[in-house]
C-alpha cells in the first residue's frame, strides 16, 4: 500500500485551471481519471487525512503512485478529454456502465454502396445509422417486413446480393416487390440509396408526410380507376400505420427526448434510458455498474451522458435530455451535448406533466432493473454458498451460517415504533417466517433500547418453544383413537402475539424454536451491543451477532472497536447487504401501515380545514389525543399552524368525541383506568 504523501506534488505546482487528471500506479496503468474546474483545488483533496476519505478514494490514493494532468482551456474540453481518456485507459477505479443484456439495433448500412437494413448489435460502426435499441429482434423484423412494402431496401447479406448479381436473378423479396432488387439494376445506386434515406427518415419519426402522400396518390390512382394500383397504396399506407402503433404515443408535440433514471445501493446502481423520438417511445436500453469510486446521483448521471453521447453525433443526440439530478458542471455539460448535436440541447430535471409522469415510469423499470440484477446474482447456487463461506470466515464461525435473521427498527420521530424480523436460509428468503413486532414499552428515538426488547422477546420464545419443544418430545406416542369414544387433549389455536402468527397449543413449536446461527442488526456498534447484552441476559451464547452499518457498509462485532470491512466485490458483503435492505423494506412498510390507520382513526379527521400536517403537529405536541382533549383553547394556540378558530373548532370536536364515563370495579369501588396510549 502505498503512502499518498510520497507522490503529493508541491504547493502552488498544480495550476489553479480547467484540466483532466490521471492517477497511475507503481506499473504506470492509469487507475482512475477525472476533471476539475480548478485542478489545484481538486487533486488537493485527494491528499488529506486518509480517515477522512470515502473508503473507495483512500483505497484508489493508496493504490496510486503517481498523479498528472493536462491543463485545457475550457470546462467542455476537459469533458470531452476525459471521455476520451476512460475509453483509451479503462481505468479500473471509474465508473463503467455495461449493458444488462446485448440490446439489438435496427441498423442501416450507409457506409455501403447499396444501404442494407438489417438487425446489429454490439459496437457501433461508424457510416451506419442506427434505430433503438429494441428488446427484441423479433420486433425489428416485423418492424421492418411491414415497412419494406413502402421502402423496398436491400436485406440481404453480402453474399447473397453478390451471388443474384453474378446470375442476374433477384431473391425471392426482389420477386414479391419486398426489395427493389439493385444486384440486378432495377434501380440505379442513387435511387436505392433515396430509398434509403426515406426509411430512415420514417424510422426517426416523420411519418406524416409518408402516409399524406400514400394517401393522395391512393386517391388519384382512384379517380383514374386504376383500382389495382390504388389497392396497393391503401396496403402500404396501412402497413406504415400498423408499423406505427407498435410504439404508442407517449409526449405530445412530436417530443424528441432521452430519458434517464437511475436506481442505486451503496454497492451497485443501475440506470435506464427511453429513447422518445416522435413523441414515440422507439427504444429503451439498461446499465448496471459497480459503484467502484464515491459517486453520487449527479456523478452517475455525468457518466451516463458521456458513455451514451460520447460517440454520437447530430440527430442522434436528442433536443432534449430529461434526468433525475443535473450534473456539477450541468453548463459545460449542456454545451458539450449541443457542440455533439449542432444546436441547442435542453438538460433539465422534468417538473410536471407528461415528462414528470414518464420518468416515473423510467424510474420504476431502474428499480425492477436494480432488483432483477440482484435476484440473478443471488439466486445462484454456487454464488451463495461463497457468500456463505465468506461471511462464516470474516465472521469467525465454525460453520456457514444456513440461517441468518435480520432485525430493524422503525418509527416516524419517536411515534410507532416497530421493529422486522426477515430469516434467510441458504441465501435466500422464507417469507413465511418473517415476524413484525411493536415496541410500546417507551416513546422516543431510543433504537438500542427497542433492538435490546425486540431481541430479547424474539429469544425468550424460543428458549419457552425449545422447552416446551423437549417435553413434546418425552411424551410416549398416544395410542391411536378408537372411535367418537376417544378422548384427549385437542390442539387449540391462541391468538396471534404482535410477534407471531396463531400457533398450535398442543405442546409442538411453531418457528421460533428453530434459532439461526447468525443474527444481523441494522446498525453499528451501540445496536450490536444491545443484541448481544439480550442474548446474554437469556445465557444463549452459541449464535453469532453482527451489525451492518448503512454509511460505509461496515460489518460490526460485539466487543470489537473496529469493524469488519469486507471487501467491495465481496459476495458475503453483498447477501449481508440484501438480508439488511429486506428487513428495512419489512419494518417500514409495516410503521406505515401503522401510522395510515392510527391517522384515519383520529377524532381530529372531524375538524374542517385541519390537514395531516397539523394533526401530526398536535400529537407531537402534545403526545395523546387523551392530552389534547384536556388542553385549553390557547394551549391548542400555542402549537405552530393552529389559529384560534382551528383550535377551538379541535377543541369542540374532541369534546364532542369524549369518552364515556369510566367502569368501576364492583368488588373495590375502583375506577378501571383507559389509557389510549398515545394513539390518535
Amino acid at each position: 500500500m502505498a503512502d499518498p504523501s510520497s507522490y503529493r506534488p508541491k504547493p502552488g505546482q498544480i495550476p489553479d485551471s480547467p484540466g483532466v487528471y490521471k492517477f497511475r500506479d507503481e506499473h504506470r496503468r492509469v487507475i482512475y481519471v477525472g476533471k476539475a474546474k480548478n485542478l489545484r483545488q481538486r487533486v488537493a483533496n485527494y491528499f488529506q487525512d486518509l480517515a477522512g476519505l470515502h473508503p473507495r478514494t483512500r483505497t484508489m490514493v493508496t493504490t496510486a503512485a503517481s498523479v498528472e494532468w493536462t491543463v485545457v482551456s475550457t470546462e467542455v474540453e476537459a469533458l470531452q478529454l476525459e471521455y476520451s481518456w476512460i475509453k483509451e485507459f479503462d481505468p479500473r477505479f471509474n465508473v463503467k456502465y455495461r449493458d444488462d443484456k446485448s440490446y439489438p439495433y435496427l441498423a442501416v448500412t450507409f457506409n455501403e454502396d447499396f444501404p442494407r437494413v438489417q438487425v446489429m448489435r454490439g459496437a457501433k460502426k461508424k457510416g451506419v445509422r442506427y434505430f433503438g435499441p429494441y428488446g427484441h429482434a423479433w420486433a425489428i423484423r416485423e418492424t421492418v417486413d411491414l415497412m419494406l412494402r413502402v421502402f423496398p431496401v436491400r436485406t440481404c447479406s453480402a453474399g447473397v446480393f453478390k451471388n443474384a448479381a453474378r446470375t442476374g436473378r433477384p431473391c425471392l423479396l426482389g420477386y414479391i416487390g419486398k426489395c427493389s432488387a439493385p444486384c440486378v439494376g432495377r434501380v440505379t445506386p442513387e435511387e436505392h440509396r433515396e430509398l434509403a434515406e426515406d426509411f430512415c427518415d420514417f424510422m426517426a419519426g416523420r411519418t406524416g408526410t409518408y402516409i399524406r402522400r400514400l394517401e393522395k396518390d391512393m386517391m388519384q390512382a382512384a379517380e383514374e380507376m386504376e383500382y389495382e394500383r390504388a389497392a396497393r397504396l391503401r396496403d402500404d399506407a396501412e402497413a406504415l400505420k400498423r408499423a406505427m402503433e407498435k410504439s404508442a404515443v407517449v409526449l405530445a408535440d412530436a417530443t424528441d427526448a432521452d430519458l434517464i433514471a437511475v436506481a442505486e445501493d451503496e454497492l451497485e446502481a443501475a440506470l435506464q434510458i427511453f429513447h422518445v423520438r416522435g413523441g414515440r417511445v422507439r427504444g429503451q436500453r439498461g446499465w448496471v455498474t459497480d459503484k467502484v469510486e464515491a459517486v453520487d446521483t449527479s456523478g452517475l448521471v455525468e457518466h451516463a451522458l458521456q458513455q451514451l453521447y460520447g460517440e454520437e453525433r447530430g440527430d442522434a443526440v436528442p433536443k432534449e435530455v430529461l434526468v433525475p439530478a443535473l450534473p456539477e458542471d450541468t453548463e459545460a455539460v449542456s454545451q458539450w451535448l449541443a457542440e455533439r448535436r449542432g444546436s441547442q440541447v435542453s438538460l433539465r430535471i422534468p417538473q410536471r406533466g407528461d415528462k414528470k409522469d414518464l420518468m416515473a415510469t423510467v424510474q420504476r423499470n431502474a428499480q425492477q432493473a436494480l432488483g432483477l440484477h440482484k435476484t440473478k446474482r443471488a439466486s445462484d447456487l454456487t454464488t451463495r454458498s461463497r457468500a456463505l463461506e465468506e461471511i462464516a470466515q470474516a465472521l469467525g464461525l465454525d460453520t456457514a451460517p444456513l440461517r441468518i435473521e435480520c432485525y430493524d427498527i422503525s418509527h416516524l420521530q419517536g411515534d410507532d415504533v416497530v421493529a422486522s424480523m426477515v430469516v434467510f436460509e441458504d441465501g435466500l428468503a422464507r417469507k413465511s417466517e418473517y415476524r413484525r413486532f411493536q415496541i410500546k414499552g417507551f416513546e422516543g428515538q431510543d433504537d438500542v433500547r427497542s433492538m435490546h426488547e425486540v431481541i430479547g422477546r424474539r429469544f425468550k420464545r424460543y428458549l419457552q418453544d425449545k422447552e416446551r419443544m423437549g417435553e413434546w418430545e418425552e411424551q410416549p406416542a398416544a395410542a391411536p383413537a378408537a372411535g367418537p369414544a376417544a378422548t384427549g387433549p385437542v390442539p387449540a389455536v391462541v391468538p396471534a402475539a404482535d410477534d407471531g402468527e396463531p400457533r398450535e397449543d398442543d405442546g409442538r413449536p411453531k418457528r421460533f424454536a428453530y434459532p439461526p446461527q447468525l443474527v444481523v442488526v441494522d446498525g453499528g456498534q451501540p445496536q450490536v451491543a444491545a443484541a448481544k447484552r439480550a442474548l446474554d441476559e437469556l445465557g444463549i451464547d452459541d449464535i453469532a451477532v453482527c451489525g451492518l452499518a448503512k454509511r460505509l457498509e461496515e460489518v460490526w462485532l460485539p466487543d470489537d472497536d473496529d469493524p469488519v470491512v469486507l471487501p467491495r466485490s465481496s459476495e458475503g458483503l453483498y447477501l449481508l447487504q440484501r438480508v439488511r435492505d429486506e428487513a428495512h423494506r419489512f419494518a417500514i412498510t409495516y410503521q406505515r401501515a401503522k401510522r395510515a390507520k392510527r391517522i384515519r382513526s383520529s377524532p381530529l379527521d372531524d375538524v374542517a380545514g385541519l390537514g395531516e400536517t397539523r394533526k401530526q403537529a398536535l400529537i407531537k405536541h402534545f403526545g395523546s389525543v387523551k392530552k389534547l382533549r384536556q388542553a385549553t383553547i390557547d394551549e391548542i394556540r400555542e402549537v405552530p399552524g393552529i389559529g384560534r378558530r382551528t383550535a377551538e373548532s379541535v377543541a369542540a370536536a374532541l369534546a364532542s368525541t369524549a369518552p364515556a364515563a369510566p367502569a368501576v370495579n364492583t368488588a373495590t369501588g375502583e375506577i378501571i383506568e383507559e389509557d389510549d396510549g398515545g394513539s390518535s
